[in-house]
């Protein structure tokens, strides 16, 4: 498998901001605890989720609200340098006369890009502006500077499948007077540069902002699902596609991949910039001369540089166009960034296209479909789950696996076989605005195994030799690092397991895993149930003393003395006097604490001390979870991966799920991800202990149990 790393991402992805004229050139988490009391931090300060409430307060204090999580300061603008300038944050009643929030409808030409590189972002917002019932859901458009103004503003984005409120004051990052960002063609309208401004707060500051895909703000917007096409692997009725996903409401972006990084974002000879974000805001087609013709509005976020070929604004061609058609069309000559091209030239130039549809519907059929929809947010953790791709055969089972159950198949008379239509969306999470602390995107995929019948009710996660037997039914195209992949199936109804995974194993993330499909289906995490074999201790057998034991006898005789009891010291020195005679076992010995918790697990007098039977119990125990440590030691390194660990602990019979597994790696684990003899022998102990101690607590075994402050000290302190 190989992964993809598109030459575009970084291009058209990575824009400047608008070239800027001179001299007549145009240049280019809180511990653990916390982790497992709430897996996912808010994004908004939840004093401010009821904008009214605090815009209501503000109003009565007759001051203007100043924001105290985004600053006003540096702190919000760049966490990577220092500028060699002063920004001035002012409200746009410093900066002019008469503001206003929407003057006239927010329309596409209202955006113009300053001095950032979110071209990307900006494609995305012409393309909203197309759309008014999206574009008021994330620009709620009861604000203005006049009625009801208190300095706050607020909008509304889609956020890993919530939707979020993102309160903001208004003071903006000026220079001379001059926004130094976004702005509008018109000097007094705001809503654009306080858009980009609650962009920038969801992610941190206005450089998290810089490079990106028009696909990532295009679902912020919408919560919609994207479609990738290659223009030299377009379907043949593409026109049709892209005119009916704007009839549809989806959003269009496109771009045009530079292959050498020194000339990304570049103009070419026909006006068309290179490692540049474009949207697509019209498709139509009309009568020219004798023949049809099919066009193409595209939009540069620049609000200027635009295509110069035929269909261009002065071009020849529009000399011939009635008025009435003209004005259709909307076209006029005017240096705003926008224009048409011919659909021919608009394959020739460009590379892909983005497409956002607000449902999964196909674009190459006419029928409209009631999508069911199911969410699942999950986490690759290092050394414990993420496994890699399946070119990594010993770690690709241990990433989280979703069982999807395809119960209904399509409606499709014409189609002779039972098909299920669904779509898998998978999503990194929190990749952007992590950036400051050197995150980049990972580069994911996903891959769909069937599950066999005999397996169906087989609630467990699937082993490592299920997937080294077995093929996948289903993949995505490619592992690429993008924040989402996407990819539209067609299979037979029945149950598989969806694996998400990086390309490489180790990298640590979360992401949002969306499974659409046509008729019903479920889609859920796999979990193992949590139990154990055996919690409670066996007892002693009545044989014939071995060989063995008598050794044990007498050495443990030796160091107990005549009350024939061993505390946590002797204890060490009598185990580790054994372990010593194992060759076999590469290993420093047992430490002080490890015979501690020894003690607690096998202590059920609770004198804190073993006797001969506790000890002799204790010693079996080691032996058989020595042998299932050897066997999971085959280079007998003396350690064992903390992958294998997930086999190790289940082959002692203990069934954990993965936020468990996810613990024992943390709390066991070297920097390696690698597991000596002792962490495994006192994980194990751990593990029986806790065990043994809730069975003991559930007494009608109905799987909960109630502690008093005083039972749960005496139960974690001692364990």
């Amino acid at each position: 498998m190989q992964a993809v790393i598109p030459s575009s991402l970084a291009f058209q992805i990575g824009c400047s901001p608008v070239p800027q004229k001179s001299a007549g050139t145009t240049g280019a988490p809180g511990g653990i605890y916390s982790a497992i009391l709430s897996r996912n931090f808010p994004i908004i300060d939840k004093r401010y989720k009821n904008f009214l409430e605090l815009r209501d307060k503000y109003l009565k204090k007759n001051v203007l609200f100043e924001d105290p999580v985004f600053k006003a300061d540096d702190t919000s603008l760049f966490y990577s340098q220092k500028l060699p300038i002063k920004f001035e944050w002012k409200r746009p009643s410093e900066i002019c006369e008469n503001p206003q929030f929407i003057i006239g409808g927010a329309n596409r030409t209202d955006i113009c890009q300053g001095d950032l590189g979110d071209c990307w972002f900006l494609a995305a917002i012409a393309c909203l502006t197309l759309n008014e019932k999206l574009l008021y859901r994330v620009i709620p458009p009861d604000q203005s500077f006049t009625e009801n103004y208190a300095g706050i503003f607020h909008f509304q984005f889609w956020r890993y499948g919530d939707w979020v409120d993102v309160v903001i004051d208004d003071r903006i990052p000026t220079l001379n007077n001059q926004l130094v960002f976004t702005k509008s063609a018109e000097r007094n309208e705001f809503w654009s540069a306080l858009l980009e401004k609650a962009y920038a707060k969801l992610h941190g500051s206005y450089e998290a902002l810089k490079g990106g895909n028009t696909t990532e703000a295009m679902e912020d917007f919408t919560g919609g699902v994207t479609e990738f096409f290659e223009m030299k692997e377009a379907p043949k009725e593409f026109f049709k596609i892209m005119k009916k996903a704007l009839e549809k409401g989806a959003l269009m972006g496109c771009s045009i991949d530079s292959l050498v990084p020194v000339r990304f974002e570049t103009r070419t000879g026909t006006g068309l910039v290179k490692g540049h974000a474009y949207s697509v805001t019209g498709v139509e087609d009309i009568q020219h001369k004798e023949t049809r013709v099919r066009l193409v509005r595209l939009r540069n976020p620049w609000g200027q540089v635009e295509w110069n070929g035929p269909w261009s604004d002065n071009s020849k061609e529009w000399a011939t166009i009635e008025k009435h058609e003209k004005e259709r069309l909307q076209q006029q000559s005017a240096e705003d960034g926008e224009f048409w091209m011919a659909f021919e030239d608009f394959k020739k130039n460009f590379t892909k296209i983005e497409i956002c549809n607000l449902t999964p519907d196909s674009l190459e059929e006419d029928k409209l479909h009631k999508w069911t929809v199911s969410v699942n947010e999950g986490r690759w953790v290092r050394g414990c789950s993420a496994g890699g791709c399946r070119n990594y055969p010993d770690t690709f089972w241990t990433n989280p696996q979703y069982r999807l159950r395809l119960l209904e198949e399509d409606d499709d008379p014409d189609d002779n076989e039972k098909i299920c239509t669904f779509v898998v969306s998978l999503m990194q999470k929190n990749r952007r605005k992590e950036r400051k602390m050197g995150a980049n995107l990972f580069t994911i995929g996903f891959a769909i195994y069937e599950v066999p019948k005999e397996m169906h009710d087989n609630k467990q996660h699937m082993p490592k030799d299920f997937f080294l037997f077995n093929s996948s039914k289903a993949r995505c195209k490619s592992y690429i690092n993008l924040r989402e992949v996407t990819q539209r199936f067609r299979l037979c109804p029945g149950e598989y397991v969806i694996i998400p995974s990086t390309y490489e194993p180790h990298q640590e993330g979360e992401f949002l895993l969306r499974v659409f499909s046509e008729k019903r289906s479920t889609s859920e995490e796999i979990e193992n149930k949590i139990e154990a074999d055996h919690p409670v201790p066996a007892p002693a057998s009545a044989g014939e003393e071995s060989e063995e034991d008598k050794q044990f006898r007498t050495i443990f005789k030796q160091i107990a003395g005549d009350d024939m009891q061993i505390t946590a010291h002797e204890l060490k020195n009598v185990l580790n006097r054994v372990v010593s005679k194992h060759k076999d076992l590469k290993t420093d010995g047992f430490r002080l604490e490890s015979c501690r918790s020894m003690i607690a697990l096998m202590d059920t007098d609770g004198t804190g001390r073993l006797n001969l039977q506790e000890f002799h119990h204790l010693w079996n125990k080691i032996k058989q979870w020595q042998g299932t440590f050897k066997h999971y030691d085959a280079d007998q390194s003396g350690t064992i991966s903390s992958y294998e660990m997930r086999n190790a602990v289940n082959d002692a019979g203990f069934r954990l799920n993965n936020q468990l597994y996810d613990i024992i790696t943390m709390r066991y684990a070297d920097e390696k991800m690698n597991i000596d003899f002792d962490s495994f022998i006192c994980c194990l102990v751990r593990l029986e202990g806790m065990f043994r101690a809730f069975q003991a607590f559930d007494k009608d075994g109905d799987g909960v149990i109630k502690l008093s402050v005083l039972e749960w000290l005496q139960l974690t302190m001692y364990a």
